[in-house]
């Protein structure tokens, strides 16, 4: 008899917080997938920005920083993401991150740290968005310069 996989909001309702594993790169460098685990807990609004947040994209889950807060919905980046995520309902977050496990050991969101490395992450966006952006569009050109 096979058993159906709990979602997880099935799982955050039925126990308050969730530790699972990151996929993906948009989060790097705070968390890399097949070596980090995120852990999240439910908590009700309101989300404030620099942190991040777990929410339901479609049939996706993304867990993204906040780093816009509206009237009615919340505007979200990954670390290493350029393209934020618009008008995120706060009924479509699941919850907020507290910690995360790397090498077998629990860091929270409190620690000094982490503290330290949101604070700079947030400061310096704008300038690696930008960044970013150029060297995608300078790629482009160089791939574009190379067909010819």
């Amino acid at each position: 008899m096979s058993q159906k996989a709990l979602s997880f909001e099935e799982i955050l309702e039925a126990e308050g917080s969730l530790t699972y594993s990151f996929r993906g790169v948009s989060m790097r460098p705070l968390l890399h997938q097949g070596r980090d685990l995120f852990v999240v807990e439910k908590r009700e609004p309101p989300y404030h920005p620099g942190e991040v947040v777990l929410f339901r994209r479609g049939s996706q889950y993304v867990l993204h920083r906040i780093i816009g807060a509206g009237r009615e919905s919340y505007t979200a980046l990954g670390d290493n993401s350029v393209q934020p995520d618009e008008n995120i309902c706060p009924q479509d977050i699941l919850g907020v991150m507290t910690g995360f496990v790397r090498k077998g050991r629990r860091h929270s969101v409190q620690e000094p740290g982490y503290r330290l490395y949101t604070r700079l992450w947030m400061a310096g966006r704008p300038l690696r968005v930008f960044y970013k952006k150029s060297k995608a569009k300078l790629r482009k050109k160089l791939s574009w310069i190379k067909g010819q």
